[in-house]
């Protein structure tokens, strides 16, 4: 019977990339889970642990050793097993060698399909220390680690120089070498606070251990925890608040294995710059949390973290103070510098930048977008004027000092800049909202000028990659064209804005050809663009709980504006969960097979029928044809799917008694025109034949 003990595994390094880190620990983790299961290996728990100095994997209550099974091998059929003359063939001989034994072992397995030659084999489950060594060297090399280093003599590689490792099942170590490393039950901790070596004598004691000896908190999710609270009770000393983004907080636990926080001052006067200028420099800089006050303004005190408890923490205060207070000088000086010229100057400098090489310049691009723009403007009796304004400065802010210093900052300035110059405040705002969505589930823009522009801008360069043949494959995607895709649908849907997806990709296609120059067959582009965010439309709504049958069922009638497939995708929803939609559904699928098998066309108007539920039927379908008008008019598709399915008992009453193929044509023409009113009818919101039952 099998036992079981918990493991361990540590591996001890220089500091790892701390943007990296909570990426290789949990990687780490799953591949060695994945090779404790692929082993047959069971285990009770997991978990990751992960430090600036280290990786580790604890594995609760981990088996012994694998499982005792038996194996079943089939051989040849029992025909191919024997010669002519009843001795064992080749075929026969060669399956008893390679399962080790003699051909007079083998035993019969007699199936439905035949009798074959078998052999039935007791395996023995591995120890687990036997194959611990191996899993933990392939979950190594298995890491996403972009770029890999060697040091010293070693051969070996991994993303920094490694130094110990720790591989404790129970209370004994496993034997082994891991990159170049003999493993032991040694740890260390902090690298000043307790740089001696620590005993570890089970796996389970390991994070107290270190807690307690080694002054290094292991997990990291309990460090974030540690420093969210300590930045807000810091910033609340100072009547603030900490403004604290995940993406800094998680680098910041990833910098420090005990962490303390330190708050520091600025010149007030930097506060006259830009918040956001601000809060770039000391996230993106200097690695510190903002302080704003309750209303949200920002405040002249910063929280950073150290990696020690240092006697004589105001040094560390001055220090970071002298550090920062150059940054935002510098800050302040793009600031004052770029606001001596407009941001309409700056229009023609685009001429120098190449948005890529076949499609020219950025000032190419914007001219491009403009008139997409002024397009969906029209389209939607939006601002025109503005609308093209936006677009013709939209770019400008590239060429400023600010955003070449802060890539992130490009449209937040631009509106900056724009509201500087005494631009529309539309104008100013579609500037900045040209870039929403920035990021899955983040907001699209609120403005009807930053909605435009936010379309055309996506569209532009999606067409145009697309007509340079830089279509996205598998991971790949470096023009963000998925994202760009979704970002014009999410924009169209969740604002209802009506907008044909088809005529804006063909005027796209043809702004590439006209302001661009290029050749490639625009048609084709187009058609291929289409496809692609129909595609990105999919799974959207398969992320908003509707099914892959009900998206089927509309794009089968291919509305062209997204917000229209929206509210029939809604009404499909709903109707499917009508009593008569199973039956209608069923019978629209009969009635689009005959339709399509039939050699004989339906008739060009319905003449005469002579079957008592045929003329039911037609009845009722001239009926609800002049019912659906007004709602489909106003795009009521619930509606209309409603009344159409107070068609369901004539139909079924139709297909009860009535004979559609019968031997006289004419009769069977009328019927057939019949059944092609019907499906009209519903093919005006969905074809609901899709729906599965």
């Amino acid at each position: 019977m099998s036992t079981s003990k918990h493991l361990l595994f540590e591996l001890g390094s220089e500091e790892l990339p701390p943007k990296t880190l909570l990426k290789l620990s949990n990687a780490l983790l799953n591949n060695i889970v994945q090779g404790l299961n692929a082993a047959e290996l069971t285990f009770t728990g997991s978990k990751a642990y992960a430090t600036p100095r280290r990786l580790a994997v604890f594995i609760e209550n981990l088996a012994s050793a694998q499982p005792d099974k038996t194996v079943e091998k089939r051989g040849p059929a029992l025909q191919a097993a024997f010669a002519p003359d009843g001795t064992p063939s080749k075929a026969g001989l060669g399956f008893a060698s390679s399962c080790g034994t003699s051909f007079e072992q083998l035993e019969r397995l007699l199936t439905d399909k035949g009798e074959w030659l078998s052999f039935t084999q007791a395996v023995k489950g591995q120890a687990t220390e036997q194959l611990i060594p191996d899993i933990i060297r392939s979950s190594i090399a298995g890491l996403p680690i972009a770029k890999r280093m060697r040091w010293g003599s070693f051969t070996t590689e991994f993303v920094r120089p490694v130094h110990w490792a720790v591989l404790l099942y129970g209370d004994s170590v496993i034997g082994t070498e891991i990159l170049g490393l003999e493993t032991g039950a040694t740890t260390q901790g902090h690298r000043f606070h307790a740089p001696q070596k620590i005993a570890l004598n089970k796996p389970e004691d390991y994070a107290e251990v270190l807690y307690t000896q080694g002054r290094v908190i292991a997990d990291i999710e309990q460090r974030k925890t540690l420093i969210r609270e300590a930045a807000q009770t810091a910033a609340a000393a100072v009547n603030g608040i900490a403004h604290i983004e995940d993406d800094l907080l998680e680098e910041i636990a990833a910098l420090n294995e005990w962490p303390v926080p330190i708050t520091g001052t600025f010149d007030p006067r930097f506060l006259e710059l830009p918040p956001e200028v601000l809060i770039t420099t000391m996230q993106t800089n200097q690695k510190y949390f903002p302080v704003k006050n309750a209303d949200g303004g920002l405040l002249a005190n910063f929280i950073t973290f150290s990696n020690i408890e240092s006697s004589n923490p105001k040094s560390i205060q001055q220090g970071n103070e002298r550090v920062v207070t150059p940054r935002l000088a510098d800050a302040e000086f793009f600031w004052n510098q770029d606001r001596k010229k407009t941001l309409e100057d700056r229009v023609e400098s685009l001429n120098s930048v190449v948005f890529q090489e076949n499609l020219g310049t950025v000032f190419a691009k914007t001219k491009r977008v403009q008139n997409l723009a002024k397009f969906i403007a029209g389209h939607l009796n939006a601002d025109v004027e503005l609308a093209e304004r936006a677009a013709l400065l939209a770019k400008t802010d590239l060429m400023t000092e600010m955003v070449l210093e802060f890539g992130n900052l490009q449209g937040i300035m631009g509106r900056y800049y724009a509201l500087a110059d005494n631009e529309p405040k539309a104008v100013a705002l579609a500037i900045e909202e040209q870039y929403f969505p920035k990021q899955s589930g983040s907001p699209t823009a609120s403005s009807i000028t930053g909605q435009i522009l936010a379309i055309a801008e996506k569209i532009d360069t999606l067409v145009g990659i697309f007509s340079v043949g830089l279509i996205p494959t598998g991971d790949k995607d470096p023009y963000a064209l998925r994202r760009a895709a979704l970002g014009i649908l999410r924009t169209v849907i969740e604002n209802e804005l009506d907008i044909n997806i088809i005529e804006l990709t063909e005027f796209a296609s043809a702004q590439i050809k006209t302001v661009s120059g290029q050749t490639a067959d625009q048609s084709a582009t187009a058609d291929r663009v289409i496809d692609f965010m129909f595609d990105r439309l999919k799974g959207y709504c398969l992320d908003h709980d509707y099914t892959a049958d009900e998206f089927d069922a509309v794009i089968a009638v291919t509305p062209a504006e997204p917000l229209d497939f929206m509210q029939r995708l809604q009404a499909v929803k709903a109707f499917r969960q009508l009593p008569e939609a199973e039956s209608l559904a069923a019978a629209n699928k009969r009635i689009r097979n005959i339709l399509k098998k039939s050699d004989t066309p339906p008739a060009a108007s319905i003449g005469a029928l002579i079957e008592a539920q045929e003329k039911q039927l037609l009845q009722a379908g001239l009926q609800s044809a002049e019912d659906i008008k007004p709602l489909l008019a106003q795009r009521d598709y619930q509606a209309t799917l409603n009344r159409l399915a107070g068609l369901r008992n004539d139909v079924d009453a139709f297909f009860d008694q009535v004979m559609v193929m019968t031997d006289d044509l004419e009769l069977r023409a009328n019927r057939l025109a019949l059944l092609n009113l019907l499906s009209e009818q519903f093919l005006t919101c969905a074809d609901i034949s899709k729906l599965q039952s």
